[in-house]
């Protein structure tokens, strides 16, 4: 079952927490679960090669995730956020969450899981924007336009002035590379597109030139997390 509702003039579909089946997965249809059985790598162009966890993103939230999610306390807007694992989080907590990402296959995943999703780039006009508690970036989102100053900058333009933005990064030593990469699945290359990743050493100086601060620092296993806010 599922409503429509309005957002600053944006329609988005709404569905219901409780509208999964007891004991059933909220993780997506069938089809989605057959793709994330299959290996697929991000490829940079410096020759690093990440095997993309999608199985676990169209999972239940993971402990790393629950982490994120509890460090929110008002309106969160999860940007690049795939299958919506993190939005059902904050949604579980009580907490109004908007997904948004470009890719409209994740937004119907997202929005399956019953929660608020927006298909839309994350530099075009947003809802609520400058009044957001928290905005997200999660699971190598960092490095989404391939300009890390670029996409803080337009994150510290989402939060209010009292708000903080939470930034999975890099382990120590990654440093800051930007470049050019691509996604190989099943031997199948996909076009290529701006990236980038932030170690955390690197995170201090990049947010700074983004008009932010680090506040923060934590860690979920071998993730690491940054938490900012604006100077």
């Amino acid at each position: 079952m599922r409503s429509t509702i309005s957002l600053d003039g944006f329609d988005v579909v709404l569905g219901r927490l409780d509208a999964w089946p007891a004991g059933q997965d909220a993780s997506g249809p069938p089809a989605a679960a057959s793709s994330a059985q299959r290996e697929h790598w991000l490829v940079h162009a410096d020759g690093r090669r990440d095997l993309l966890p999608v199985r676990l993103w169209h999972g239940p939230p993971e402990p790393a995730m629950e982490l994120v999610a509890a460090r929110c306390t008002g309106p969160t807007i999860d940007l690049g956020c795939g299958p919506g694992r993190l939005t059902m989080a904050l949604a579980q907590r009580g907490l109004v969450a908007l997904g948004v990402d470009v890719s409209a296959e994740a937004v119907r995943l997202t929005q399956g899981r019953g929660v608020v999703a927006l298909r839309r780039d994350v530099f075009e006009p947003l809802p609520g924007e400058g009044r957001w508690a928290h905005a997200l970036l999660v699971d190598g989102n960092i490095g989404i336009g391939g300009d890390p100053v670029r996409l803080l900058r337009r994150c510290g333009d989402l939060i209010a002035a009292d708000g903080t933005l939470v930034v999975e990064v890099d382990p120590p030593g990654a440093g800051l590379w930007q470049g050019q990469a691509y996604v190989l699945s099943c031997s199948r290359r996909g076009s290529a597109f701006s990236w980038a990743r932030v170690g955390v050493e690197a995170m201090d100086r990049t947010a700074a030139a983004a008009g932010l601060r680090v506040v923060d620092g934590f860690r979920s296993g071998p993730r690491w997390f940054a938490e900012l806010a604006r100077r």
